[in-house]
């Protein structure tokens, strides 16, 4: 794992926010994954998570700013449950929606979404934030109608910031820094 400091000065890096998945729930979502969908490039299951937001290139005190926002919306967000609720496909990826019925997981979202507003390194989508996991990616859609995985419900491991390295064969990704919600910085993973 990285530190924030190890970011250059000069050199910018590709930034999320999202909150982290359970083990048990990544191993359920893969296996769901080799058995119902087919048709494109199937998401690591390491790199599953729910996007909180996507920053994109980043110079190292945009880095800082949205670690610092991160970890207050974290420290203010309660545990909270998420459930697979339906699939939804659009023209290059393949998602499980997720429920939010406690509404805890939107608020997380617009809270880390303002508090990077308010430091500049981020622009708000104009369509409401979706608690969702990409678990495919393809080039042609494959209009597919699998089952809900079984994960049953779950609550997130945590969030967390991620550097995102381009590849050939997809992004790799990188815990920068990682949070609980209720605010304790988790180093562990």
């Amino acid at each position: 794992m990285s530190e924030p400091g190890s970011v250059g000065r000069d050199e910018g890096v590709r930034l999320f926010l999202a909150l982290r998945l359970p083990d048990s729930v990544c191993h359920d979502l893969d296996q769901w994954g080799r058995e119902h969908l087919h048709g494109g490039r199937h998401v690591a299951r390491e790199h599953l998570h729910v996007t909180l937001a996507f920053l994109g290139r980043q110079p190292p005190t945009g880095v800082a700013h949205a670690l610092r926002a991160l970890r207050a919306a974290c420290a203010a967000a309660p545990a909270f449950p998420l459930a697979p609720v339906r699939w939804r496909e659009t023209r290059s990826v393949g998602m499980v929606v997720l429920s939010d019925e406690t509404g805890a997981a939107c608020r997380l979202a617009q809270d880390v979404h303002t508090r990077l507003e308010a430091v500049g390194v981020y622009r708000r989508e104009k369509r409401p934030w979706l608690p969702h996991v990409t678990v495919l990616r393809f080039r042609e859609r494959p209009r597919l109608d699998p089952p809900l995985p079984g994960t049953g419900t779950f609550v997130p491991s945590d969030a967390a910031a991620f550097l995102s390295h381009l590849h050939p064969s997809g992004a790799r990704y990188e815990v920068l820094e990682s949070m609980a919600l209720g605010g304790s910085i988790d180093e562990s993973r």
